[in-house]
């Protein structure tokens, strides 16, 4: 089984967050989810993304690598949109890591080094009509040539945060493809 941790959305650590991790859990993976908004969570992106601006995003992505620090190395780095560029950044700079599940988001991979690291898998998730990821595509698609274990996953639709059951944007047909490929990669690491 594999050791998670995984980075919420820019709304926050929000029911549908919980319950993806819940779902990783009873198929009995450790999953870490820390709650990088300090329990706020929000209604819509743009109440997200200003609470992210005032707070900073400098400062929230600390949060999330000081997260990773008392947890053992071999982990895998997973989030959700605003999470990926924490769990990406931790997938290539933090020595050991397992794999990284990028949902939603997808940063290139010069952001944080000269290369995806070598035998570190990683699985990649959006909808092909999303706003926001149809920009992160692709730095996705260069991401997948350059890695020696890479999968990328583009559903049919428009909405971005469509693994979160909580929020209006929740796509379950689609949900439930992704979290049986999750389920396939996280057996594999």
């Amino acid at each position: 089984m594999a050791e998670v941790l995984l980075f919420h959305h820019v709304q926050g650590l929000t029911d549908g967050v919980r319950a993806f991790a819940d779902d990783l859990r009873e198929a009995g993976h450790t999953v870490h989810t820390p709650d990088l908004f300090e329990g706020r969570t929000f209604a819509s992106l743009e109440q997200g993304m200003g609470f992210a601006r005032e707070t900073g995003f400098g400062t929230l992505r600390e949060r999330g690598v000081a997260a990773a620090e008392g947890l053992r190395p071999d982990l895998v780095y997973a989030g959700f949109s605003f999470g990926v560029t924490i769990a990406q950044q931790l997938a290539q700079k933090r020595p050991g890591a397992r794999g990284a599940i990028l949902m939603h988001s997808c940063i290139p991979v010069t952001e944080f080094g000269d290369s995806w690291p070598d035998g570190v898998p990683v699985q990649i998730h959006g909808k092909e009509g999303d706003e926001f990821f149809d920009e992160d595509l692709p730095a996705a698609r260069e991401l997948v040539k350059s890695a020696s274990s890479a999968e990328l996953f583009v559903y049919p639709g428009d909405q971005h945060l469509f693994t979160d059951a909580s929020l209006d944007a929740f796509d379950a047909q689609a949900s439930e493809l992704l979290r049986e490929r999750v389920h396939t990669f996280l057996s594999s690491v």
